[in-house]
Formats: structure tokens, sequence, C-alpha cells
């Protein structure tokens, strides 16, 4: 079990914990500017953007490569 977590860098980490951590880091607008999805710059929340990434795989990744990235 500890070499799954050793590769894989998000096991653990839920989409609401990435999303809430980069806001507090970057907030929405330059979220919007990294990550140009209509959920980060057209009336942003959490909520809604958690159900825009739960539905788009192509988005979840350039997030979760962004959380990554940033750690």
């Amino acid at each position: 079990m500890s070499n799954f977590s050793k590769q894989d860098p998000l096991h653990g980490i839920t989409l609401k914990i990435i999303v809430t951590e980069l806001h507090e880091k970057y907030g929405w607008e330059e979220l919007g500017q990294r990550i140009k999805i209509k959920c980060f710059t057209s009336d942003p929340s959490i909520s809604s953007s958690l159900k825009f990434l739960r539905k788009t795989p192509w988005a979840r990744s350039k997030v979760e490569a962004l959380y990554i990235e940033s750690k």
C-alpha cells in the first residue's frame, strides 16, 4: 500500500481539497488565467467547479497537474 501512495501523489486527496487549496493559493482570477475553463472565470465557486471537474476528465487532469506542480 505504501508503494501505491509513493507512485500516486494525489492518493488520499479529494478533488474538493485540491480546488479549495488552489483557490486559497491563487484566487479565482489567477486560476482562470492558469487553466482557461469557465468554472474558474464565470461566476466561480467551489461547488460549481467541483460539479464541472467531476464530469470533465481533461479539465480535472489540468487541475490535478497544477496542484501537484504547486506543492
